[in-house]
């Protein structure tokens, strides 16, 4: 191995194992809810929605990305956790928090079929994620950036499922 390669492989070594568990997090919290709520995603097609509704396979491939870009996000901040390690402490609570909010918000929406908690869900989710880019902000601004799709992202959700809620 030419000492090129083998100064590569030191120095992204030390990257794999974090980042790897940090992604495959929030996919696995994607890939529960979505197998929790496979049987009644149907409901969407049979909704009013709102203008500017996504057909249905536009969310998964969304979900998809933002879950790649919260992961690669969160483990910036655990890479440089030690530089202001209380923001980063309190940055992976919210987090923590986004994710369980996360996974609930399927369930209530599409199993309960209640949308109107479904509503304040996101309220709550939209929330956790803004004080998550606080904290991220904090330690490495560039991790608080990534977060920004998905803030965004569930923010469009929440016109969505108040469209629902009003609609039917």
């Amino acid at each position: 191995m030419s000492e090129k390669i083998k100064k590569l492989w030191n120095d992204i070594k030390p990257y794999i194992l974090p980042y790897s568990l940090a992604i495959a997090i929030p996919l696995t919290v994607g890939i529960l809810s979505a197998a929790l709520t496979k049987d009644n995603m149907d409901i969407y097609d049979k909704l009013k929605t709102p203008p500017l509704s996504p057909p249905g396979i536009i969310f998964p491939i969304v979900w998809t990305v933002l879950y790649i870009l919260m992961g690669v996000s969160s483990a910036m901040i655990y890479v440089d956790r030690n530089r202001y390690p209380e923001a980063a402490t309190k940055g992976f609570v919210w987090y923590g928090a986004s994710l369980v909010l996360n996974f609930s918000w399927s369930i209530v929406f599409f199993n309960m079929e209640a949308a109107f908690v479904a509503l304040l869900i996101l309220l709550g989710l939209l929330y956790t994620i803004i004080k998550t880019i606080i904290e991220y902000r904090r330690v490495k601004p560039q991790a608080a950036y990534l977060q920004i799709p998905y803030a965004l992202w569930v923010l469009f959700a929440g016109y969505l499922n108040a469209g629902i809620w009003l609609l039917n």
